[in-house]
């Protein structure tokens, strides 16, 4: 989204973000400050819960008068409850006479959950239904447009399939610095995210391939202390390093081998900066990573303990010959830069506004 508003605000629109104001930490603030001056209707925070619960009134309601007061002409909901705003909004800001666009990225939330479970069947008849209230679906990955069809029905609007991208800057390759620990983890301390499948894997390649594996896990979440934890179990706590969240970049440098051992994803941005940063890496074949690496990239593994740990194992032992397996970072450019990005979700502003 930063960099999606970014590139728009670079383009002579004027943007803004409403979002969650209980999530994230220092590090997440530090970013909405630096874009606080290039975005022209600011950056608005208010608490919104991630789950339907009895705060979204209250939540909706602080929402909307903070849209109300903007009159934006295109709304870009991101995630089912940023989605759900977006065109509920939308709908009442027509209602008083304001053409306001009305789009939709879905981002896996929702279509994570299992349309044969009675949440799902909620979740998805929601979705069928805000299909009346939207102008545009945005999918960032080939895999979540399938889930939608697939559990939500055909899309009844315009739709249209953009990947996320990066900045040019983000192609620059990362070296490692000296005395880098052999793996990284980085993103969410949630169970979805595969934390503990890393720590575990961890000690699994170390029994395999008898030797020490040093790791840096950086990131933050309400399971961190759990993960704490089971290192300590395992006795790996002189090998793993737990760090707060940093730059991505900044990160890279702290070891040779990312892993993201993810159990659910829709296309993480992590996956695209790791690679376009020339860093080697393991991650799991869920969601739109396999679109990213190809089908058959032999760093795409299951989310499962055996599978990342053989395949930690197997990396480390030539790291420069696994290295040769990742894809080519002008390929990379090419489909996932933020000048495509953006060029292609202005294409569905417009074709929305028609």
């Amino acid at each position: 989204m930063r960099d999606l508003a970014d590139a728009q605000a670079a383009a002579g629109h004027l943007v803004g973000i409403v979002c969650d104001s209980t999530t994230g930490g220092a590090y997440e603030e530090a970013l909405f400050d630096t874009m606080k001056e290039t975005l022209a209707l600011g950056v608005h925070r208010t608490p919104m819960q991630r789950h339907i619960g009895l705060g979204d009134a209250a939540s909706a309601w602080r929402t909307y008068k903070i849209i109300k007061e903007l009159q934006p002409d295109v709304l870009h909901g991101h995630g089912a409850k940023g989605g759900a705003y977006a065109r509920l909004f939308g709908s009442l800001l027509r209602v008083s006479r304001s053409r306001v666009a009305r789009l939709y990225s879905p981002h896996g939330g929702s279509l994570h959950y299992d349309e044969r479970t009675a949440t799902g069947k909620l979740f998805f008849a929601l979705e069928w239904a805000m299909a009346s209230f939207t102008d545009y679906l945005l999918f960032v990955s080939d895999y979540e447009r399938q889930a939608y069809r697939r559990k939500v029905g055909e899309p009844r609007v315009p739709n249209m399939l953009v990947y996320n991208g990066l900045r040019e800057p983000e192609f620059d390759p990362v070296a490692s610095h000296e005395g880098a620990a052999d793996l990284l983890y980085i993103g969410m301390m949630r169970d979805l995210k595969g934390p503990d499948i890393f720590i575990d894997a961890l000690a699994r390649a170390e029994a395999r391939t008898e030797r020490t594996i040093s790791a840096v896990m950086v990131g933050d979440g309400d399971d961190l202390p759990r993960y704490r934890t089971q290192v300590e179990r395992l006795g790996l706590d002189d090998r793993i390093r737990f760090l707060a969240p940093m730059p991505a970049r900044s990160a890279f440098a702290l070891a040779n081998l990312v892993v993201v051992p993810s159990r659910a994803e829709a296309m993480p941005y992590i996956v695209l900066e790791t690679l376009a940063a020339g860093k080697p890496m393991i991650a799991s074949a869920v969601g739109g990573i396999p679109e990213i690496f190809g089908t058959d990239s032999p760093a795409l593994v299951r989310p499962e303990v055996e599978d990342v740990g053989e395949k930690m194992g197997e990396a480390l032992a030539d790291l420069e010959a696994y290295r040769q397996a990742m894809p080519d970072r002008s390929e990379l450019r090419a489909r996932f830069g933020t000048d495509v990005m953006a060029a292609e979700i202005e294409k569905a502003y417009f074709a929305a506004l028609a």
